[in-house]
This record gives structure tokens, C-alpha cells and sequence, in this order.
């Protein structure tokens, strides 16, 4: 009698860095990922470029780069200058649970950003991108809801300061219900597949980085509460997938991974410094600068800093006060600047990927070797960038797909992450060194994240060398005894979660 097949249950941590796991697992706040680690297989995980939720996520599902999908960030240009979507979807792309349902395998998917779930062998439940989004089955979500006896909670809102406790605990309560949803959805689908998304990691992170990290003191009871919650929610599921009963492997995976934020750069500044955005009458954005400024000296002296800090957080969040905000601040987004800019003139942008400088199809005197001479003058000089280490890529240098005329003409990576490229005209100057607290977070990504693999025979191995966030999809087809598509860019390592009599 063959063996049965390995099922397999894929838990993804947004943002997940073994920079903050490993001593909360030292500590004991999360001894279930602890005991992951210890008896099988632990490894960094390297996400693709940029490292950012959507093109990572959805390279992870297909098992192809951002290049084969032409998708390089969370939004696309729709339409004429500064008109942009939130990208649409991964198809007409497969996800390695589209494979898997085809063969008549079971699956689940919990929480993953799409628009709508759709049909598939199990069901499908998706997340982040828009409030209460269709389900698959179509009743799925009201008898979840009845069975939980409370509503799912959308993506958690915008950050307050001030509303701290209230966000932490909605974060901490909507990582509870996920794993009782998931729990509840083992037991009534019984899924040989399941991948469930916990995106609150990446929120937390992005506030509270410093604190997480220990750079302010000791790490708040609510923090500490909240990882208890993902730990025992990632054992909740784990034992609930595994009651079905067979061999399983559980993969506790990140999309990219995180750090301190140092500073930021405001491509659009530097570009217009340089001449290759231009502006109608010669500038633009005077009042907000003015303001930007006197922001910037109020960071220096306490009684002003918090006070600043109190009207900003004050201002944050709905659309009545965002407008009043703007109102008293001037506009500052790309948006709202792009009918200033000269677009008869102008050679380049940074616009709707912020990792990325897109050359201007809508200046009709750009040609072939205009747009080559442009790109070769910019990565120079970004090169020879005194104020930070800025690295420049085309896209033929790290993607292998082949919609590449859909990417930005050059990708930034600056101070290998640390610094944090903006698209907007919030500050006068390029670089801005002193992040101001009122306005971002600590933390930003990086571009290692996690991977942790566990189960029916899978020896205990600690790599240093990171995987590749592509190589997660072929790796669960192989497991599955399913055929891996040779147009993936990934490459599996079902090997060496292979069992020892294999």
C-alpha cells in the first residue's frame, strides 16, 4: 500500500524576522514556534524585490517573481499621470492551491489578500485588500460569523498614539479569532492544504519596532500579550490541521522580513533637485515646506515635540481631519502634486512603487536613446549619492520574468533597507536622517524573512544561507506528490523534508 500523502499547513507571519522571534523564544513567550524550530528544519528567507506585502505574497503563491507576474509593489498606474489601483490580482497566474484543488486535494485559504474568494476544492477566505471581501463558498463568511458569534474583523485601522490600547487589543483579538476560525474550518473541511495569513505581525512591527526591539526600554505587557496570542494561535491551527490525522509538515513562513528604520529618501526631491522632474512656474509645494520645516525644529526640544506629536496623531486617520491636515500643511502627496508638474518636460518619477524610478511616457520627445541615457545618468549619480548607500538595479538584473516593461525603469535598495524611499514632497530635502515619531513608524522592512519547517520526519537542521521565498511553492507540490511547473522560478527543497526512509 503506497504512503499516504503528506498534507501540508502553511502559517505566515507578515514581516516575521528572527531578529524579534528568537529571544521572545529564548524568553518564553513563544514556545510552540520554539519547539518548531528545535525539531526541524530553520532558515532565513529570502522575499523578492522589493520586499512589500503584495508582490511577495503573490510570488510566494505562484511561485513566480515579480517580473513574470508585473507586479512590483501594492499599487499600479491606472490611467494618466499620478492615477494609480491597488493592484487587482495575481492571475491569470496560478496559486499553488489552484494546482492542488485541480487533483481533487482539499484546500484552505485564510486570509490572503485578494478581492474575492472564488471557486475552488475547499474554500477561501480572503483578507486585507477591501472590508468584508466575497468569500468561497458564498455563505462562508455568515456561518463563521454565527459559529463565532461575533463578526470577522477587518485590517486593522490606521495608527493613533493615543489609541494604543484600543489597536493593540483589536490586533490581539483579531489573531485570537483567526485561530479559532481556522480551527473551526480544519474540523468542518478537513483541508490536506491550508494557509493561513497573520498580518497584524507587519502592523506591529512597522509602530513599534524600537520597542519590540529593546531600544526603548522594557517591551510593553500588550506587545508581549500579542505574541502570546500569535504563538498559541499558530498552535491552535497546527493541532487542529493535524487531527484529520496522516503525516503533515507545518511551514512557518514570512513575506520579507524587518528592521529599524534610519531615515528616508524622497526620490521625487532628489529627481526635481536634478532636473529630471520638473514643475509649472518653476516650483511648487511652499507653504508645506515652511511647514516641514518648523515640524522638523520642533522634534528638537521636548515641550514642542510632544505637543506637535499630540495635533499630528490628533489629525490622523479619518478623512475630515486628514483634510483639515492638509489644509493647514499644504498638499504633499504625488498625487495631489502631479497636475504641478511639467509633464512636457519631465524625464522621470518615482511613481506608483515607490522602490522604483519610472521614466515618463507621456513626454513625447522621450526616445529610445533619450530613455537609456536617462536611466545611465541616474544610476550614476545615485551611485555617488553622498548621504546614503544607494543601490540601482534594472529589472533584467533581478527578475527572470519577462513583463519587464511593466517595471520601474531603475529599482532603489538604500542603505540596504534601512533607509526608506518615499514618493511624496513631505519634507524639503531628499534625505531626512531624524524621522519624525508623530509621523512613521519605527520600523520598515528587510529583506530576509523566516522559515521554519516541522513535522512527520523532517530531521532538525539551522541553515544560515537564505532560502528563496520562490522556492515555497515547488517545495509543497513536491511534498504533495504533485508536479511542480517547469515555468516556476523557484526550486524545491521537498528533499530535505523528506522522511528518513525515503
Amino acid at each position: 500500500m503506497p504512503p499516504a500523502r503528506r498534507r501540508v499547513l502553511v502559517l505566515g507571519l507578515d514581516g516575521g524576522t528572527f531578529d524579534l522571534l528568537d529571544p521572545l523564544m529564548r524568553n518564553g513567550t513563544l514556545p510552540f514556534l520554539r519547539s518548531l524550530t528545535e525539531r526541524g528544519l530553520r532558515a532565513p528567507l529570502a522575499s523578492v524585490y522589493p520586499p512589500k506585502t503584495i508582490p511577495a505574497w503573490y510570488s510566494f503563491a505562484t511561485g513566480l517573481d515579480p517580473g513574470s507576474l508585473g507586479i512590483f509593489g501594492f499599487t499600479e498606474p491606472d490611467g494618466g499621470p499620478g492615477k494609480s489601483r491597488i493592484v487587482q490580482s495575481f492571475r491569470p497566474a496560478e496559486a499553488v492551491w489552484d494546482h492542488l484543488s485541480r487533483r481533487g486535494i482539499a484546500v484552505g485559504v485564510m486570509n490572503f489578500p485578494l478581492r474575492a474568494g472564488y471557486p475552488i476544492h475547499g474554500f477561501v477566505l480572503p483578507g486585507m485588500l477591501t472590508e468584508n471581501p466575497p468569500t468561497y463558498p458564498a455563505g462562508l463568511r455568515a456561518s463563521l460569523e454565527e459559529s463565532l458569534g461575533e463578526p470577522i474583523l477587518p485590517e486593522l485601522p490606521a495608527y493613533r498614539g493615543t489609541d494604543r490600547a484600543s489597536w493593540m487589543e483589536l490586533a490581539t483579538h483579531g489573531v485570537e479569532q483567526r485561530g479559532h476560525s481556522a480551527e473551526l474550518l480544519c474540523t468542518q473541511y478537513k483541508p490536506e492544504f491550508l494557509f493561513v495569513l497573520f498580518r497584524e505581525t507587519d502592523r506591529i512591527q512597522h509602530q513599534h519596532w524600537t520597542e519590540l526591539a529593546g531600544g526603548s526600554g522594557p517591551v510593553g505587557a500588550d506587545l508581549v500579550a500579542f505574541w502570546k496570542a500569535i504563538d498559541a494561535a499558530c498552535e491552535k491551527i497546527d493541532r487542529a490541521f493535524r487531527a484529520a490525522g496522516g503525516p503533515a509538515v507545518t511551514l512557518v513562513i514570512s513575506d520579507h522580513g524587518h528592521g529599524p528604520a534610519q531615515a528616508d529618501f524622497f526620490t521625487n526631491r532628489w529627481l526635481a533637485q536634478e532636473g529630471y522632474l520638473v514643475f509649472k512656474n518653476g516650483g511648487a509645494g511652499g507653504r508645506r515646506r515652511t511647514v516641514s520645516r518648523l515640524l522638523l525644529a520642533s522634534e528638537k526640544f521636548p515641550p514642542t515635540r510632544w505637543v506637535v506629536h499630540a495635533i499630528a496623531d490628533r489629525l490622523r486617520g479619518r478623512s475630515g481631519r486628514e483634510k483639515i491636515a492638509k489644509f493647514l500643511a499644504g498638499e504633499a502627496s504625488f498625487e495631489s502634486m502631479a497636475e504641478r508638474i511639467d509633464w512636457d518636460r519631465t524625464t522621470a518619477y518615482s511613481y506608483p512603487v515607490p522602490e522604483g524610478i519610472y521614466l515618463n511616457r507621456y513626454n513625447r520627445s522621450m526616445s529610445a536613446d533619450l530613455n537609456a541615457r536617462v536611466v545611465a545618468e541616474i544610476r550614476q549619480k545615485l551611485a555617488a549619492f553622498p548621504d546614503a548607500r544607494v543601490e540601482t538595479y534594472a529589472p533584467g538584473e533581478i527578475y527572470a520574468g519577462r513583463l519587464l516593461d511593466q517595471a520601474p525603469a531603475v529599482l532603489l535598495k538604500i542603505d540596504d533597507l534601512g533607509t526608506e524611499p518615499r514618493m511624496d514632497f513631505s519634507y524639503p530635502e531628499p534625505m531626512l536622517r531624524d524621522r519624525p515619531g508623530f509621523f512613521y513608524g519605527s520600523g520598515v522592512h528587510r529583506m530576509n524573512g523566516i522559515l521554519i519547517a516541522a513535522g512527520e520526519g523532517v530531521p532538525p537542521r539551522t541553515e544560515t544561507t537564505p532560502r528563496s521565498l520562490l522556492d515555497i511553492a515547488p517545495t509543497i507540490l513536491e511534498t504533495m506528490d504533485v508536479p511542480v511547473p517547469p515555468a516556476w522560478n523557484g526550486r524545491s527543497f521537498a528533499s530535505l523534508l523528506a522522511p528518513a526512509a525515503a
